[in-house]
């Protein structure tokens, strides 16, 4: 009896239930309310990725889906240029793009940013309701104090009976195309220039035109030194100024009616300032200097040629110095936490230039490749390095750098270490020189640019000494079998 009461309550309350959701959906249908019920799906954000380790904002070159795509699992969304290349963005979520809010040539992303929204299959995605993104760590700045008003602000100013005249006396000294020197002379005398006519081409001011309103006038050198006292001696000062105060530098002068172009600094372009001058900086850089004959690799490459195939100079290089750092470990090395490490890997990066900038792509285990495989390899990373199609891991290392300008017809020159590894190699351009036999020879200039703390003047001589016995016998790159390093580097 009781289980059946309890059974029956059972259907009265559903029932109850029911009907009152009826009622409640009856009104909300009379008022077009009803969606307002509905349960409302969260949209996915998809923020600014960090897409490299020193990346801090970055640019939306393409984007290869449009508003209503649908999105699976693997698909590239969109390629951002970071500080080193250009990196294609894909998503592990799977549904359909609702929302793009950073727009093909979006600069200065900065990471964290909200560049989509992405929604479930069958939601709504038109009527998407965009999320509010608070600010990213990277967009707050501390409150910074309000500025302290300069001392030459804060102090009583001469009297201007006793003073020079002023420079607002003596015209626009920057503009008129006026000469430093011309500049110079008008401020010593007093002479404003704007009631002086120019006599030089389109009609600027020479040092001449100025001497003649001297010698009309009669006027004398004035005493700059006391201008520039009575502007700056304090005669009371209202508070002391402390120690810790910033400098506040001058006014940059214009330039002299020179016309000029601003040169946008790409993100690429501000990493590889930061990097050289890291390196400059804080890298005892050495150098030294030999040089090889290539005529062997040349008639070598000859004979490759007429077995189709083709390889270039530059892969000689690099399979050389490949099988020199393997018999001089030293110089195959990085510094890393106030620390060397011999790398046990050879991974060669070889500079390439791009429209962005130089980059250095990866040539991996290059020891082990043949040198038609390195030739390819090298063809293959140089291509997509211009196109901007480079993976993180293929430009990101390496234990080594080569940079070629020979091909440009520069002789010689000293190239700058790419931290955190220790050493770099310049290649120049190869031209006839007598040789050690008094024979005419086609001889290569390389210099070796390497890291004082790990690396002495005996490892980086018996690099180039490896390096020279190898391309001066290239069979040893075909037979597989090592250079000979010799005990005395320097015989």
């Amino acid at each position: 009896m009781a289980s059946s009461m309890l059974k029956f309550g059972r259907v009265i309350g559903k029932n109850a239930i029911l009907a009152r959701l009826m009622t409640i959906s009856g009104k909300q249908l009379q008022q077009g309310q009803l969606h307002t019920c509905l349960p409302c799906r969260a949209a996915s954000e998809i923020l600014m990725p960090s897409l490299s380790p020193t990346m801090t904002e970055g640019t939306i070159v393409k984007w290869y889906k449009k508003e209503g795509d649908i999105i699976n699992a693997g698909d590239v969304l969109c390629d951002v240029q970071t500080d080193k290349a250009v990196v294609s963005f894909d998503t592990e979520e799977e549904g359909i793009l609702a929302k793009i809010l950073k727009a093909e040539n979006s600069t200065d992303v900065k990471i964290g940013t909200l560049i989509a929204v992405m929604v479930e299959e069958g939601d709504d995605w038109q009527n998407v309701e965009i999320p509010e993104q608070s600010e990213t760590p990277t967009d707050t700045a501390p409150s910074e104090p309000a500025p302290t008003q300069p001392v030459s602000q804060q102090v009583s100013q001469p009297s201007s009976d006793s003073a020079p005249r002023s420079a607002a006396d003596l015209g626009n000294l920057h503009g008129h195309g006026i000469g430093p020197s011309v500049r110079k002379l008008a401020e010593e005398y007093g002479v404003n220039v704007d009631s002086v006519s120019g006599s030089g081409p389109y009609n600027r001011i020479t040092k001449s035109d100025v001497m003649n309103i001297i010698k009309s006038q009669g006027l004398h050198k004035q005493d700059l030194s006391a201008q520039v006292s009575g502007e700056t001696t304090p005669t009371s000062i209202s508070a002391p100024v402390s120690s810790t105060s910033s400098y506040v530098p001058s006014m940059i002068p214009e330039l002299d009616g020179e016309e000029f172009i601003d040169i946008p600094n790409t993100g690429m372009r501000t990493t590889i300032a930061k990097r050289l001058t890291l390196s400059k900086t804080t890298i005892p850089h050495s150098y030294v200097t030999m040089n090889c004959n290539v005529g062997p690799v040349t008639k070598l490459r000859k004979q490759l040629k007429n077995e189709n195939m083709k390889v270039s100079v530059n892969d000689f290089i690099i399979k050389s110095a490949a099988l020199a750092l393997q018999r001089v470990p030293q110089v195959n090395s990085v510094w890393q936490n106030d620390e060397a490490t011999s790398m046990l890997n050879v991974d060669i990066s070889v500079a390439v230039a791009t429209d962005s900038g130089l980059i250095t792509p990866i040539v991996k285990n290059t020891p082990q490749l043949a040198v038609d495989e390195i030739s390819s390899t090298v063809r293959d990373l140089a291509e997509r390095a211009r196109e901007n199609k480079l993976q993180l891991h293929e430009f990101q290392g390496g234990t080594f750098t080569i940079s070629n300008l020979g091909m440009f017809g520069i002789s010689e020159f000293s190239a700058v270490i790419n931290p955190p590894q220790t050493a770099i190699m310049a290649v120049g351009s190869s031209r006839v020189a007598l040789g050690q036999d008094g024979k005419p020879e086609s001889q290569m200039t390389v210099t070796l640019s390497y890291d004082a703390r790990v690396i002495d003047e005996t490892d980086a001589s018996q690099f180039l000494e490896v390096f020279k016995d190898v391309m001066e016998n290239p069979q040893l790159m075909l037979s597989g079998r090592s250079a000979s390093k010799r005990s005395n580097p320097l015989m």
